[in-house]
Formats: structure tokens, sequence, C-alpha cells
């Protein structure tokens, strides 16, 4: 498939199909092309449950005698929502099309990129019925229970197995660098899941608590990271129509990655009891973590040299440069606050809720939507219904995470000042409070700019076109 031109389909290749064909197709670009709509849907779901729980922080009798509504079950489907549902999908969509694209060829099965589709639909369906009642495992990330445990194994398989046998169908030779990190994320995060997950593995006491956060941590440094650098990678050369600064950089911040950032997780437990060798090794492997996030954004920085410009006209760039922007501020929060004093200072308030929506939110959820951008017109053969909505998308979501961003911080340096000096939590709490009710704005904000993403997304989709005689070829603008 070109990067550039899109043909669209004549009419008679709608004619009448099998229920397989129709459920489970196999024309080109429709596994990438479901899955970044189910990701949007569930996004709306997910986004929509974390406002609400956000909300609830403000006003706690919002909502009596519904307990599938209360705080900690909203908390727990948000969170999967939105790691699983939205940018997890969103992420096998966008590798369904760069893979292919990358290596020249056609994804190796559509049929079976569709059907792990509807699986992890299934899974998802499974999630919101479990969470919101509470039925749960009890690990951060991990709730999910075995049943579904199983079906996020298979779909992870099925995903790697699909992308493995289109690399080795490639039609080039040299594997560009976005390649090197969507096959490593497939080999390292299905162990990454087995091994976190207490369907698979269940250890006793302070153990567990390691075993949790190994996984916890790497589901961000294996799967988050990796695949939303990969995308970055593919995507602001396409933008720019720069070649990528220098290949020996993308490829020390991938080894690097894949060398420090396994152990980082036992710095969330510093002041637990489990062996302080372990704790070194953390802190160590965050701090060292500087050196991959440097060279990652000295490469993107230095490809953009020159083409600053366009971000103030190409509003998926925008999207990717805001996404890099927050990644620098993310990966210099998380050394910075890896440290032994500055965690025992900062560990419990709301300023760890604001990194992790900075990492999750801020980076990885602004580059998914610039794939989604750039690769939906050229999934479908559609241009964007409104340039305008997308602008209204954009300033939504990153002023609504800004103020976000700025209020949980803020909330998190009066608990932790309050709990250093000795304060009485009832005084201090009452401190925090319209930060909460900010906090609830800004989820309206995000929640309002994410439903104008899909309102978009259907009007280009649904709107009809005026074709010429039985096909039509289009030209779409990068």
């Amino acid at each position: 498939m070109s990067s550039d031109a899109i043909t669209s389909p004549s009419p008679a290749s709608y004619s009448s199909t099998s229920l397989a064909d129709k459920f489970f197709s196999s024309k080109e670009g429709s596994a990438s092309r479901n899955f970044f709509l189910s990701a949007l849907w569930w996004s709306i779901w997910g986004m929509g449950a974390g406002m609400l729980a956000g909300t609830e922080f403000s006003m706690p009798d919002l909502i009596r005698g519904v307990p599938q509504l209360a705080f900690p079950h909203l908390r727990m489907w948000h969170v999967n929502a939105v790691a699983i549902g939205w940018l997890s999908m969103g992420y096998v969509g966008s590798m369904f099309y760069m893979v292919p694209s990358l290596c020249k060829t056609k994804l190796y099965s559509e049929r079976l990129g569709n059907f792990t589709m509807w699986a992890w639909n299934v899974l998802m369906i499974g999630a919101f019925c479990t969470l919101l009642n509470g039925n749960t495992e009890g690990r951060e990330y991990a709730e999910l229970g075995a049943v579904l445990d199983v079906i996020v194994v298979v779909g992870l398989v099925c995903v790697a197995f699909n992308l493995y046998m289109t690399l080795v169908n490639r039609k080039v030779k040299k594997l560009y660098v976005s390649l090197w990190y969507f096959m490593g994320s497939l080999f390292w995060f299905p162990l990454v899941y087995v091994i976190g997950q207490r369907t698979f593995v269940g250890l006793p006491g302070l153990n567990d608590a390691i075993i949790g956060w190994f996984y916890g941590h790497n589901i961000l440094g294996m799967w988050f990271t990796t695949v939303g650098v990969g995308m970055m990678y593919y995507l602001i050369p396409r933008f720019t129509k720069a070649p990528l600064y220098s290949h020996g950089l993308s490829m020390l911040g991938f080894w690097g990655i894949a060398l420090f950032y396994a152990p980082t997780g036992t710095h969330h437990i510093t002041q637990s009891p489990v062996p302080e060798w372990l704790k070194a090794i953390a802190i160590i492997s965050s701090i060292f973590l500087l050196v991959p996030v440097l060279t990652v954004l000295t490469n993107f920085f230095m490809t953009m040299k020159g083409k600053w410009g366009q971000v103030a006209t190409d509003l998926p760039l925008r999207f990717a440069v805001t996404s890099c922007m927050f990644y620098l501020v993310t990966c210099t929060q998380g050394p910075f606050q890896a440290t032994r004093w500055i965690n025992w200072y900062l560990h419990f308030t709301q300023w760890v809720v604001g990194h992790a929506h900075l990492a999750l939110l801020g980076t990885f959820s602004f580059i998914l939507t610039s794939s989604m951008y750039y690769c939906m017109p050229r999934l479908t053969g559609r241009e964007w219904h409104s340039q305008g909505l997308i602008r209204g998308h954009y300033w939504l979501k990153f002023l609504g995470f800004s103020l976000m961003m700025t209020s949980l911080t803020t909330a998190g340096l009066i608990q932790s000042a309050g709990w250093a000096f000795g304060f009485p939590i009832d005084q201090w709490s009452q401190a925090i409070k319209p930060y909460w009710f900010l906090r609830a704005i800004s989820g309206i904000m995000i929640v309002t700019g994410q439903l104008i993403f899909a309102y978009n997304v259907f009007k280009t989709l649904y709107t009809p076109t005026v074709s010429v005689g039985s096909a039509k070829t289009r030209e779409v603008k990068v």
C-alpha cells in the first residue's frame, strides 16, 4: 500500500459476502481500521469513567446507591479501558498499518487481524462487566480475572505472529528503527504480562509486590514506551519529509531501553522491606534511563531541524511534537522521583497520579492520536471531514491535560508538605479541594475533545462522497 495514495474500493467490492467475510474481512487495511475504531470506542468509555471518578473527589455524594459507579470500581475500569482498550488497541492498529508499509508488503493475514480485534473487544466487554462489579485480582494494572488474562495472552500472541510473519515476507532488506521497537515490544511484553498476572504467577508477601511492580512498570516500559517511540520514529520523518537524523542514535536508544528498563519496577516500593540491593538496582537503572531518552529526543528534535514551522499548520504533526515534549518532561520526572529522598517525599500523593497521566495521557495518547490522524485517511481513502474539529480536539486535549497536570502536581506538593511538617490531615486536605475541582474541569475538557474526535471520525467515514464511474482514486494530502 502506498503511503500517500489510496485507491477507494469500487461498489462491486461491496457485493454480498459470507458472514465470515463480513466479520473476518480479508480486505487490505481492514484490521488496522477496525482496531482504530474499537480503540476510539473504548476511549470514550474509559475517559468518561475517569472524568466521573475525578468529579467524585469534589462531589463525593454525586452518585448514591450505585456501587458500580463508586470511585474504586470506576478507577479500575478507567485504567484498564484506557490502557488495554484505547492505547493498546490503537497501538495494534498503528502497527498493522506501519509494519506492512515499512516492509513494502501486505499484512500477513487480515483475517487473523480481524479475529484478534473481535477477541480483544470480547475481552473489553468482560472487563467492563467484571471490574465495575468489583471482581479483581488486586494488582496494579493487573486486575483482570483468569479468563480475561488468557484472552489477552492469546491476543498478544496472535498480533505478534501476524506481524512477525509480515516481517518475514518483507520486500526490503534493512529494518527501519520502528520495526526494531515494534518487534521488540511484541517479544518482551507477552512475557512481562504472563509474569505479572496472578493467573499465571502467584507468590506470597513481598515477592508478590516485587513481581507486581516488575509488571506494573514494564507495561509502561516494554509496551507503551517502546511501541509509542516506534510510532514517533515512523511519523515524524513522514510528516516533515526529512530523513531521520541518525540511525546510530536510534539503535543506542533501543538497546538502552532494553538494558535499563526491566529492573526499574522496585523504585515504586522503596519504603517497603524489600532487599536493599534490589532497590539500588531499580534506582540506578531509573537514572540510567536518561541515556536512551536523551538519544531518542535528540534524534527527533534534530530531524525536526528547519521544519518547526510546520507545527503551526500541520495538525497531526502538532500532536506528535506535543507528545515528544511531554515525553521529555515524563522521563525527566521519572529518574528524579525514583531517588530515595524524593521518592519518600512524593510517594502516595497526587504528584504520582499526575506523573502517571503525564506518561499515558500526555505522551502516548497524543502520539496515538497523531497516528490515527495520519493513518485513517490512507486506510479509507477519505480526507478528514473537518480540520476545525481537529484543531478543537487538539486544544481541548492539550489545555485539559495541562490543567490536570498542574492541579495534580500542585495538590501533590501540598500533600507532601503537610505530611513532612506533621500537619493534621484535616487541615491540608482542605487546601487541596480547589485542585480536585480543577481536575474535574480538566476531565470534562479531555472527554469533550475525545467526543469531537469521535464525531469527526464518524463524519469522515460515513458522509456520502460523489464517485465518478465504478472506482475512484484519491490522492491524500500528507
